[in-house]
């Protein structure tokens, strides 16, 4: 690894992985606690809307998928929490109509789109020194409105029941943690792209929930897994020449199921 970081975009890459790791670990375990993973994965192809619009207006297709990822989140959001039945199915309408939408206005932009297939895949290789100011700021803001909302967001995340008695206003809070859900799958979308971007947010999650004894560890513990599956990828992708983004993701799946093997042993011993 030492090798491969003499390079510039080696050196980017690595720290990129490693700022979007802290906003993994963090949304992460609130993603797996609260049990919103198919939600988290809704905004996040939800997102391609966003790129279309970039495209056909004209304008920064991240930041197309910025606004189009915080509009789904909030329409996604309330839908959860007031439709009594078929939540489920109306997130999926909202997941495939955000993706149509961006697929036709990209194929109404016309022109050479050079960019598009690392929106779906990662160019974590190819990650500016400009966007990792941006990661640390979106770290930044994570860590201030956890710190700020944290035993709401526990509360919420554990039992929803008990907030709504305690009168804490669930429908801000709820808000709140999709909108950092798609702020982090809109930057993570340089790192593994919008496909796998869900795998990356979650894993970590999942497999410090099965050890850590309280959610502060567990974000902690989140984050340092992630660090290390980020690094790890970008190595054998290094080294094997392999695509980065799904080499990271490979990494943080096989782990993820020697965990739930390892949870199994101990569990009998």
């Amino acid at each position: 690894m030492l090798e491969a970081l003499q390079f510039d975009f080696m050196r980017n890459a690595a720290l990129a992985g490693l700022l979007i790791s802290i906003a993994c670990g963090v949304i992460g375990t609130f993603v797996v606690t609260k049990r919103i993973v198919f939600l988290s994965g809704s905004i996040a192809h939800a997102a391609y809307g966003g790129i279309g619009l970039g495209y056909f207006f004209g304008f920064n297709p991240v930041l197309g998928a910025t606004l189009f990822s915080l509009g789904a989140a909030v329409g996604m959001s309330a839908i959860q929490r007031r439709s009594k039945e078929r939540a489920d199915t109306l997130i999926g309408a909202l997941w495939a109509i955000g993706m149509a939408i961006g697929i036709i206005l990209i194929d109404l932009s016309g022109g050479y789109k050079a960019n598009l297939m690392s929106y779906l895949f990662g160019s974590i290789l190819t990650v500016p020194r400009s966007d990792l100011w941006l990661l640390l700021a979106l770290d930044g803001t994570i860590i201030f409105f956890v710190w700020l909302f944290y035993k709401e967001l526990v509360a919420l995340s554990f039992d929803e029941t008990f907030s709504i008695v305690q009168n804490l206003p669930i429908g801000m809070l709820h808000t709140l943690l999709v909108s950092m859900t798609a702020l982090t799958v809109v930057m993570m979308m340089r790192i593994v792209g919008l496909i796998m971007v869900i795998a990356l947010l979650t894993m970590p999650a999942a497999i410090s929930s099965q050890f850590a004894r309280s959610l502060k560890k567990m974000m902690i513990m989140a984050s340092f897994l992630g660090a290390v599956f980020t690094l790890i990828g970008l190595w054998l992708s290094y080294r094997l020449n392999l695509t980065s983004g799904a080499s990271i993701i490979l990494v943080a799946g096989f782990s993820y199921l020697l965990s739930i093997a390892a949870k199994a042993t101990i569990g009998k011993s």
